[in-house]
């Protein structure tokens, strides 16, 4: 039977194996009164330099590094992000690798998916129909299915993310995560294990941790709004939720447009393109969805730049 614990001793143990393979993203201290937020001390960490643009390279090796790779290869469903990370790794690996993308997906992440040279199969307008092809798929070819968050291995990659902030910062006292199908707050909670506050950030248009929660259990939601290629699942993961709910001080909700701020903000102020999903951390902060205590040192996770919003042919 697979282990599925997921722990400090587990990710402490994946992070050794997938070292190799992965960048140790920056962080850079930014002055609050940059971003209009006086008397608070903000670190942002850049997962958006990871291979791949996204944290989902971690899991992505997690998983191909830690479990036997038929002759069929690998598929995944993804918006966009985790299938990148699931080519990228399978090419560095040798292995081939299908990924499923919903129409929504962002053209700048189809193309990132196609330059790994994976087969690259677009089914539906969502991620649940996408998911829904890539459950066919491993069943007719025996591939192996990696899955974006609802998984033990990438939420144990995921968690790596956490290991490494808290061995670049272990003064923060606050840190913001983005909410999708919740496989990076998972891991980074499951890590920290209630050492620090951990907030939860899901758009207004695809709420789906918020619901879990007052459902008491993970239930469908909407899946719409800017950042509908990222974080926009449906539902959140079944592994994920008990650890939110030990482990996640709260969650709130950003509108598109504070997402569209903190994209701009984020360029404006430190020259970082971010995606939607990436830029939904800041968001919180932005527009005073959550406020921070005088001196508290805020960690703002920006987790994804596949993004073609910045235009290098213009001057």
């Amino acid at each position: 039977m697979r282990d599925t614990t997921i722990g400090r001793e587990r990710i402490a143990l994946i992070e050794q194996l997938i070292r190799p393979y992965i960048r140790r993203t920056p962080v850079i201290e930014v002055g609050g009164a940059d971003l209009g937020l006086d008397s608070v001390r903000l670190l942002f960490k850049l997962e958006s330099l990871q291979h791949a643009g996204s944290f989902k390279t971690r899991g992505a090796f997690a998983n191909l590094l830690t479990r036997e790779v038929p002759a069929a290869g690998v598929v995944a469903a993804s918006g966009g992000n985790h299938g990148a990370a699931v080519a990228y790794a399978a090419g560095k690996l040798g292995k081939p690798a299908t990924i499923f993308v919903p129409s929504v997906s962002s053209p700048a992440k189809m193309d990132r998916i196609r330059g790994y040279q994976a087969n690259l199969v677009v089914s539906g307008e969502r991620y649940a129909d996408a998911l829904a092809a890539s459950e066919r798929w491993a069943a007719e070819t025996g591939a192996l299915l990696i899955h974006a968050y609802d998984q033990a291995e990438t939420l144990l990659g995921q968690g790596t993310l956490a290991m490494e902030l808290e061995a670049q910062d272990p003064q923060l006292d606050t840190l913001l995560v983005a909410v999708g199908g919740g496989g990076l707050l998972g891991g980074i909670a499951a890590w920290y294990s209630g050492r620090l506050k951990l907030v939860g950030v899901e758009p207004e248009a695809a709420p789906t941790l918020t619901s879990a929660l007052r459902a008491g259990q993970p239930v469908d939601a909407e899946a719409g709004g800017i950042a509908a290629d990222s974080l926009a699942p449906k539902r959140v993961g079944e592994m994920m939720f008990p650890i939110a709910q030990a482990f996640v001080s709260s969650v709130v909700l950003v509108a598109d447009e504070a997402i569209r701020q903190a994209q701009e903000t984020l360029w404006d102020v430190l020259r970082v393109a971010a995606e939607p999903g990436g830029a939904a951390a800041l968001a919180a902060l932005l527009s005073c969805r959550y406020r921070p205590a005088p001196g508290e040192r805020v960690g703002v996770l920006v987790c994804g730049g596949n993004t073609a919003a910045v235009d290098f042919r213009t001057r």
